[in-house]
Formats: C-alpha cells, structure tokens, sequence
C-alpha cells in the first residue's frame, strides 16, 4: 500500500445499502478518497458487471470493502471472487462484520422464512407462488440464487484481513480506515478500525445505582436525559458494545442497541449484556425472592434473542437455533 492510486472494489450481500451512503457522506474527505482510487466495481454506484469482476487478475484489486451478511449463494460468491482478486479485504459495516440484523433469520428455517413471507395472510400472494430456482420469462431465463441454510458473517466465506463495524460506519472510523490504507500505515492484520473499549467509556450520562428493580421498555417511560439509561431500568447495550459511534443514540435520549458489536476481550456480545443484566438486576432482596417473582423479573426481557443479539447472531456463540435451520 501507500500508493497514490488503488484500485478499490466494494462488493455487497444481503445489505440496506447505508454502508454505501456512508462513504458518499465523507463530505470534504470524499474529493480526497476518489483522487486516490480507480474504482473497478461498485454495483450500487458504477454500471460494472459481474462479468467485469470476473476478468480481473487475481491481486489485481488494492482494496476490497465487502457490506452485507451472507444469505445465498451468489452473496458468497461474490465475495470468495472480490477475496480472490484483492489484496486486503474488509468486513464493512455490521452486517458484514456479524450477520446484522438480517441475521435473526437464523432462528427459524428457511422453509418456515418463506412461508412467512410468501403465504401468511399479510402477503396479497392469491396462488401461494413462492420463490423458484429458475424461471422463463418473455423467453430470458431467470435464476433466483438459492438460500443458505444460515445467514454468515463475511468471515463464514473469506478471509478477513480488518473490519470496520456499526450500522452504518461512522464517517470519521471511514475516514481513518482510508487514511490508514492510503499512507500504508495498517495495524496488524485482523484488526477491527475502532476503539477498544465499550460504549460507556465514551457515554456523558452519570451512572449512580447498582441495581435496578425492574426493566422497563422505550415507550414505557420518557428518560431523563442526564442518568444512565440501565440505572433507569432501560436495557441500554452499552456495557457490551464497542465504543466509537460517539453515544449518538445515548444523546438522542435512546438506548444502544449494539451495533458495533462487542468490544476487545469479549466473544460474546449477547453473553456479555446477559451477564450485566443478571449483576445489577433486582439484586437488592433476591435471596427472598419467590420463583415467581424472579420471573416476573426476567419477563420484562422482551424478545431476549432481538435484545441481546440484533447484529450478532451468526458471529455468536449461539450462531443460529438447532433443529429448526
């Protein structure tokens, strides 16, 4: 690296696309990226084909940014080919990074997925047709790619040499990464473009309680815009969520909801939000607590999996629900 020009290929799965509005959002950074690259692949930007990508050499690509859990088959050829023909290759953007958001379609197989779409009574789908390998249509043939059997990090189908988190990046972790590239100054491979330490570190609400009587909802209450949300019964991700957002949803009077994945030293994000959970909730006066009031506790935990692993799924421990995928 620490060329004056790199090529640059941004490849993308099962994504919303913010990964790309990001980098088109380094606003006075921008001249500066573009002055430095040749892109040679940008489906959402640039009218480049697959069979443009497929003709280059293999190395022939600087730098390749990959967005986008991996849901099918041709999300993960795309991004065993970009692996293939670039010389770094970056998990961009959460989805990438973990599975995202739409890896929660691991807690139920893609039998039942495709029922739920295309055959429960929201769908307007009058003949029940659901989604088929190949089609004819007006003469062309039209293949669908086949589902895996569960959503992947990039990482479950390539080498990953940095990631980049958040949903979508932060323009300034964007702009460090592209400084970084561009100087030839990397750190060691396997290295996430962020801070090491978790959210509350960076958080400017005071946190005072030790423990908390019971959980509350969003809707539930207007929170005070001053106290530690957890302290107000707010399941806020924050101890278990890397730093780096700059607490915008905290000063947006929300709480975290973990997009950034979990900080260094910790595996599990969801574990390691279950465990604070378990150390400060209804800690005063548990011992004589009933079986029943303990649950009662534990019940203000809606939707446990949505909570603890929304962009962490399939990089969890869990990885996905056996039996049913």
């Amino acid at each position: 690296m620490g060329r004056d020009v790199l090529n640059l290929a941004i490849g993308l799965g099962a994504t919303c696309s913010g990964c790309d509005v990001t980098i088109v959002d380094l606003a006075e950074y921008l001249p500066k990226v573009l002055s430095s690259v040749n892109i040679v692949f940008w489906p959402t930007a640039a009218d480049l084909k697959l069979k443009d990508l497929e003709a280059m050499g293999d190395g022939s690509i600087d730098l390749a940014l990959y967005h986008g859990a991996i849901v099918n088959e041709e999300n993960a050829e795309i991004a065993r080919l970009l692996r293939r023909k670039s010389k770094l290759m970056v998990a961009f953007g959460s989805c990438a990074c973990f599975g995202g958001i739409p890896g929660l379609a691991n807690l139920a197989a893609k039998d039942i997925l495709l029922e739920t779409v295309y055959g429960t009574p929201s769908t307007d789908n009058p003949r029940g047709i659901k989604p088929q390998g190949e089609a004819v249509v007006g003469g062309y043939r039209m293949a669908v790619p086949k589902r895996l059997d569960a959503v992947l990090p990039l990482s479950g189908v390539a080498e990953v040499d940095y990631s980049i988190p958040g949903c979508p990046p932060q323009t300034s972790q964007v702009r460090d990464a592209f400084k970084a590239i561009l100087s030839g100054n990397l750190p060691p491979k396997g290295s996430i473009i962020g801070p090491a330490k978790n959210l509350c570190d960076e958080c400017p609400r005071k946190r005072e309680e030790k423990s908390i009587p019971k959980i509350v909802r969003s809707h539930e209450i207007i929170a005070d815009q001053e106290r530690c949300l957890l302290d107000q019964g707010l399941l806020c991700m924050g101890p278990a969520t890397r730093a780096g957002c700059g607490a915008k949803c905290i000063k947006a009077n929300m709480r975290c909801e973990g997009c950034m994945g979990p900080p260094d030293g910790v595996r599990d994000q969801g574990a390691k939000m279950l465990s604070t959970i378990a150390s400060i909730l209804g800690l005063e006066g548990e011992d004589r607590m009933s079986e029943e009031e303990v649950a009662r506790l534990m019940e203000g935990i809606a939707d446990p999996v949505g909570l603890l692993y929304l962009f962490s799924l399939p990089s969890s421990i869990l990885r996905r629900k056996l039996g049913e995928v």
